[in-house]
């Protein structure tokens, strides 16, 4: 039985259980449509671009329904299956697989402005059989912002030197940070990852060409020489070399307290009033060379919506080429036309153009989307907890992904 994930059990059983009872989908409204579209941002520079982009939109009123990022999925589903679905959602990369398998959005060929500029590695993830199921709205590889006020005080070069020089590796990084940490300041930080959300360390394992499962999703890669090599690199750094906070501790590059952050470059407006040198430099490359790696969501139609063809129209207008140069302002956007440093830097001034040709632009060319499968929800946690016991020191690396395979190969290979 090919799985639909568990977006689609809760869905169906719900779903089943409204039918049960004689409800229908509600029926189409009278009057002025209103369309609502579920976020998961409640960043108030976010809303405000997105109403100021919906107030131009003339055939219905559109509202942006934030819910917070940690119960997003859960609250989103909920929603479905109880008969009362959004008309456009705002989908995290998690969930694409989910989504896009359970036909849960409705298809967007043919309905979306100068589809044909959208760049390949920015769709595959909502493709299903040819058909587009979502806009990739959000698509933002991950760089490393680094203090460089810490880094001299350590004795360091910069990064930037380093990747002038050919010289930026992941064995270069890891030993300045230690020396960072020896000066009694944190040294890299993996933003949001905090020893639970793993998909995060993507960012460090793609440079050993690591891969949390095979591309057709069937088997584990978490026990493959790669990963091992890329898991034990990253434990030594964390419990020998102390170059990462240890589990536990919690350091703000931000405010000045670590000597470097694998982030995006939404981030970069904390950098606003920063007291100290920074600077947005690409990952550094691994044993398999240069690497990216991005985050993404896609804003899809719900098939389920009473105004699903009205919100496939806003959606294209909403996303067309104008309104995508604005959104540049935070999402880079998905468009060849417009994944230049040129137009990303009149959107965000805080960064040059070099930082964003070689993180963003090179980044979303080259790059690779962070782990995402059917039934995301069960695989994540399940990942999650088999990889407990690698977080302290003396763990055997090799037995601990072992177990993580051990735990997930059923569930990817059924």
């Amino acid at each position: 039985m090919k799985p639909l994930g568990r977006l689609a059990v809760l869905a169906t059983a719900a779903l089943l259980t409204v039918t049960a009872c004689g409800s229908d989908a509600p029926p189409a409204q009278q009057g002025p449509k209103t369309l609502r579209m579920t976020i998961w941002t409640a960043n108030e520079a976010h809303l405000k671009l997105f109403n100021e982009i919906a107030a131009g939109y003339p055939k219905a009123k559109v509202t942006f329904d934030p819910i917070p990022v940690e119960s997003y999925t859960t609250t989103l589903t909920t929603q479905m299956a109880g008969g009362n679905p959004p008309d456009l959602a705002w989908v995290l990369e998690g969930s694409a697989p989910d989504f896009v398998a359970s036909s849960t959005l409705a298809p967007l060929n043919g309905k979306l402005d100068n589809a044909g500029e959208l760049i390949p590695s920015t769709t595959k993830l909502w493709e299903k059989d040819g058909e587009l199921y979502a806009y990739p709205l959000s698509t933002s590889p991950f760089g490393v912002f680094v203090n460089n006020d810490l880094l001299k005080q350590a004795g360091q070069q910069t990064p930037r030197e380093l990747v002038k020089a050919g010289q930026w590796t992941w064995d270069k990084a890891m030993a300045m940070n230690a020396a960072v940490a020896k000066k009694g300041k944190a040294g890299l930080v993996v933003q949001d990852f905090d020893y639970k959300n793993w998909t995060n360390l993507a960012a460090i394992w793609g440079g050993w060409g690591a891969q949390a499962w095979s591309e057709d999703g069937r088997t584990c890669g978490f026990n493959q020489p790669p990963m091992v090599e890329a898991m034990t690199f990253l434990h030594k750094s964390i419990f020998t070399d102390k170059a990462l906070p240890g589990p536990g501790a919690t350091a703000d590059f931000f405010a000045g307290d670590a000597g470097m952050v694998i982030t995006q470059i939404s981030r970069a407006a904390l950098l606003k009033d920063a007291t100290f040198g920074w600077d947005l430099v690409p990952l550094p490359s691994g044993p398999k060379g240069d690497y990216a790696v991005i985050g993404q969501a896609g804003i899809g139609v719900l098939k389920k919506s009473p105004n699903a063809d009205l919100a496939a129209d806003f959606l294209a207008y909403f996303t067309n080429s104008a309104n995508s140069a604005k959104l540049a302002a935070y999402f880079p956007p998905p468009r060849s036309s417009q994944l230049t440093a040129a137009t990303l830097a009149k959107s965000n001034p805080l960064l040059k153009p070099e930082q964003l040709q070689q993180v963003v632009v090179d980044g979303v060319g080259k790059g690779v989307v962070k782990p995402a499968h059917t039934n995301q929800a069960e695989v994540q946690q399940t990942v999650r907890a088999a990889l407990d016991p690698l977080w302290q020191p003396g763990a055997d690396v090799r037995a601990v992904l072992d177990g993580v395979c051990a735990k997930i190969q059923p569930m990817l290979g059924s």
